[in-house]
């Protein structure tokens, strides 16, 4: 490390009154005015790719100018040096590497994690302490203060540690977790963007590769923060401890998700009747399913139940399922005309199917009338049934009614047997 510190405002300050300054300025404003017109020109001959704003490459047109800007300056400083001072150059250099630093981040963490308040806070962070350490290598003080973070120090055992080894510790695995987390979100959306592969088969893949990237991004932390790699082996000993006293649950239902996905029986937009609930499969993850019935109500079932209980599913090999539609007439009516007049009913609705026909069933002979049943096919079970059923079912009773086709009552005799009772009957 070095033992001088440059004020590099100072030096910059002893160029104003010099025709250098002059130079510089040419030099910082070509490299900036080549810099956009290398962007725009790029940006307009080659337009973004879909596929590249699904994998998180359209956000990194922001990086590119500041990070341009800051190859030409170097190179331009390089050249200068040779006939005049560049304080000028030396100030601009760490004010890109800080605005590279700023826009990188910030893409970073958008394409990691979802718009929030906490995120928001991070980015104003992130912003505030770059331009902090902008500010003191400027004024000469940064060098200062990372040999006083590394005087300040203690001892754990033989192993000296110092204010410096800690904070450049976390920096490095935060960096590491962050760029393995960027890697494997950019890789899923890449995945789940190739529509030659099964759906289940996407989201296996794409879940296998976020968490061993997330694995690695670990494996590489910990010996840039100084932490032997042998404690993973402690811990692994203590995740087997908890699994085998209290998360059998957990790891059952992470395990049921990865078989469920493997096996390809639940799939994304599947219609499924789990547990007496019924809906479709709004989202599939390696923990849960998430089932939207169509009333809007969202039902979280573990992968565990998915494994462990019956599932109906109405779309698995064929969407299309029959709807039964039950309906009484009197015994006086007309059984054909009523029967006619079912089956045009269900042939005006669009959602029911030609192919196969639509039947109407005489079931029995009731109590109070006869009983018949309209069969019907649909392949959008998802949209529900009980609307359908009861446009069919209005149209029935209008058209009844035109018809005068009798839908009956319950029908009860009761028969009276008169008599008179013998006193010895009262007796007791």
């Amino acid at each position: 490390m070095p033992e001088t510190s440059h004020n590099l405002l100072a030096e910059l300050l002893s160029d104003l009154e010099q025709t250098a300054i002059i130079w510089q300025i040419v030099v910082m404003a070509l490299c900036l005015a080549c810099s956009w017109g290398i962007i725009r020109f790029l940006s307009s001959r080659y337009p973004k790719p879909e596929i590249a704003s699904k994998v998180g490459f359209g956000g990194m047109f922001k990086v590119a100018f500041p990070l341009l800007s800051l190859l030409l300056v170097l190179i331009g400083r390089e050249i200068l040096k040779k006939w005049y001072s560049v304080n000028l150059l030396n100030i601009a250099v760490p004010l890109l590497v800080a605005l590279v630093l700023i826009s990188l981040l910030i893409h970073t963490l958008r394409q990691v994690f979802a718009p929030s308040r906490w995120l928001h806070g991070s980015e104003r962070f992130i912003v505030f302490v770059i331009w902090i350490g902008f500010a003191l290598h400027l004024t000469g003080i940064l060098p200062d203060i990372i040999r006083a973070m590394e005087y300040l120090s203690f001892n754990i055992g033989s192993q000296r540690v110092s204010l410096l080894n800690i904070l450049s510790g976390i920096l490095a695995i935060l960096v590491t977790m962050l760029a393995a987390m960027w890697l494997g979100r950019m890789l899923e959306r890449a995945i789940m963007a190739t529509n030659n592969l099964d759906m289940s088969l996407r989201v296996v893949m794409s879940k296998l590769t976020r968490a061993g990237l997330v694995v690695l991004g670990v494996l590489i932390a910990l010996p840039l923060a100084g932490i032997d790699i042998t404690v993973l082996s402690v811990f692994g000993g203590a995740l087997g401890v908890g699994v085998g006293f209290g998360l059998q649950k957990i790891a059952s239902n992470y395990l049921s998700g990865f078989i469920i996905l493997l096996d390809r029986s639940i799939h994304p937009g599947d219609v499924l009747t789990v547990d007496g609930r019924f809906g479709k499969v709004s989202k599939l993850t390696a923990r849960y399913l998430l089932l939207q019935n169509t009333d809007g109500t969202e039902a979280i079932i573990p992968n565990d139940t998915l494994v462990s209980t019956t599932v109906v599913n109405h779309s698995y090999t064929n969407r299309q399922i029959r709807i039964g539609i039950p309906v009484q007439i009197s015994y006086q009516s007309d059984l054909q005309r009523a029967m006619e007049i079912m089956s045009q009913a269900a042939a005006h609705q669009p959602r029911v199917l030609e192919d196969p026909a639509t039947k109407v069933f005489l079931k029995s002979f009731g109590d109070n009338g006869i009983d018949l049943e309209l069969s019907i096919w649909i392949n959008d079970p998802e949209e529900g049934q009980l609307g359908l059923c009861s446009d069919i079912n209005l149209e029935i009773w209008r058209n009844f009614k035109e018809a005068g086709i009798e839908i009956p009552y319950p029908q009860r005799d009761l028969r009276i047997i008169s008599g008179q009772s013998s006193p010895d009957s009262l007796s007791p």
